[in-house]
């Protein structure tokens, strides 16, 4: 978690009109093309190996991701604990049980790092055989999985820990506008009712802990008679509660991890305080409510990125939510051993399919729980693993960027001097212009210009949407 990148979805209709652009983008940033053959060959041989461990088929997983995926990290079981309580079922893909340290899946999985997800299709981490087949929490197949059990008190703050191997079988695949249609009907019972009641709780310790959750919205380009629109969507709340859960575990595995001195931390320092007065002027300037003794993460929660006051500041903000970094330990934990942003230790074990630190990490999870020491190739790699994902990280920062000034340049190509409403999101302190949100299209992009009010309503022009160069840019009209 840290400043989030900013999702762009394309319908496939309109991929083939950017394929070019795409694949500039994969020779820009050196993204990896096909696995090769020894990597493929070792994937097929695991693959097909029988799944062994501890039988919790028994417990009715359902697993909640976008329509249409495959790489199925976790599946959720949720249940009342008869002395009041929550408990929480959370199995995570076993990755570790298909990949051996040092092999040729292991070795391919360290030079990616970590799945790209480009609007034309994926790079993944690991071949599909795994990560869309045997290593996947598909709905009615029996799979290997790290078994997370996590107590909670009726305010839902953890009790239990425990994490071992076992072998699960998901019931139900379901999407998130599914999942939010159900619980508003009143229709949810089971793990989707007690998500919708314990979600919640946890945002309510986050926001008491001062964590912080951005309303971040997703771009979508959308066809329209004659060409294409952009359009933001706001996540919907089951998409917050199921992250929840996913920092829930987190949590529980960082302090595992400190509690044995040995581990692999997701971490984020705490922001400067001229940053904070700074975005304190900001607050005061745009009219956004900051009230004595409340943080940052309290001063977020239920700003609506729609009202253009309220876009100024979350974008003017993620300043403060720079700089996270993985730090690993052998011995005494580190002196910075928190994410600002989730305020307390926090590590990546969820998505092992998607992201290298999470299979490690988990394995050092899986060894502490179980009263064993730690294997030492695991102990070997958390030396280098902190590079490895700092590489991979800002590849794939710099790969999502790209696709998006590419999609909103490629949108907005024949409008060039048209005229939009936009709200002025940025200012530049030491030069004229800043940067402007448009809601139709949904874009954010440059705009040239002396003197933009923060936090307002202007009227713009568009002078420049090139995809070539990926560029799009505005002038404010007088």
């Amino acid at each position: 978690m840290g400043v989030p990148h900013r999702t762009i979805r394309v319908p496939d209709a309109q991929k083939p009109r950017l394929v070019d652009g795409f694949e500039r983008i994969r020779d820009e940033f050196d993204l990896p093309a096909a696995f090769p053959a020894p990597v493929r060959a070792e994937a097929e041989q695991v693959a097909s190996r029988p799944p062994a461990g501890e039988d919790r088929t028994d417990l009715p997983f359902l697993t909640i991701d976008p329509p249409g995926s495959m790489d199925l990290d976790q599946a959720l079981c949720l249940e009342e604990r008869p002395r009041g309580g929550y408990r929480v079922w959370y199995a995570i893909a076993d990755v570790g049980s298909f990949v051996r340290p040092g092999g040729a899946i292991d070795l391919e999985a360290r030079t990616r790092g970590e799945t790209v997800y480009l609007p034309d299709g994926r790079i993944p981490l690991h071949p599909a055989v795994l990560s869309e087949g045997a290593a996947s929490l598909l709905p009615g197949e029996v799979r290997p999985a790290a078994l997370w059990c996590l107590d909670l008190d009726a305010e839902g703050r953890t009790v239990g820990v425990d994490v071992r191997r076992a072998l699960v079988r998901s019931r139900e695949r379901l999407d998130y506008d599914y999942v939010q249609t159900v619980v508003d009907t009143g229709r949810a019972d089971g793990t989707l009712r007690l998500l919708a009641e314990i979600g919640p709780l946890r945002l309510a310790l986050e926001r008491a802990r001062g964590g912080v959750s951005l309303p971040t919205p997703d771009q979508e380009v959308v066809q329209e008679s004659g060409g294409y629109r952009l359009e933001f969507r706001t996540p919907l709340p089951c998409e917050a509660w199921n992250a929840q859960i996913s920092l829930l575990t987190g949590m529980a595995a960082a302090q595992l991890m400190l509690d044995a001195e040995i581990g692999l931390l997701r971490v984020l320092p705490p922001a400067d305080p001229r940053d904070l007065a700074k975005i304190r002027r900001v607050a005061l300037a745009l009219g956004v409510s900051w009230p004595e003794g409340a943080t940052y993460g309290e001063v977020v929660h239920g700003l609506d990125p729609k009202i253009p006051g309220h876009a100024a500041f979350l974008h003017e903000s993620t300043v403060l939510l720079r700089g996270a970094a993985y730090v690993s330990f052998n011995g005494e934990p580190p002196r910075l051993a928190e994410h600002a942003a989730i305020a307390g230790p926090y590590a990546h074990v969820t998505a092992p399919l998607r992201r290298l630190v999470d299979r490690y990490a988990t394995e050092v999870c899986l060894a502490v729980a179980a009263g064993e020491p730690v294997p030492e190739r695991v102990e070997e790699a958390l030396v280098v693993l902190p590079e490895q994902m700092r590489a991979a990280g800002r590849r794939t920062g710099g790969a999502d960027r790209a696709c998006v000034d590419l999609v909103e340049a490629f949108v907005l190509h024949e409008r060039v001097g048209e005229e939009f409403d936009a709200v002025v999101v940025d200012v530049a302190e030491d030069k004229p212009g800043g940067h402007v949100q448009v809601t139709d299209p949904a874009v954010i992009a440059r705009c040239d210009g002396d003197g933009l009010p923060l936090g307002e309503r202007i009227r713009v022009r568009l002078v420049r949407a090139d995809p070539n160069k990926r560029e799009v840019r505005f002038s404010r009209i007088s």
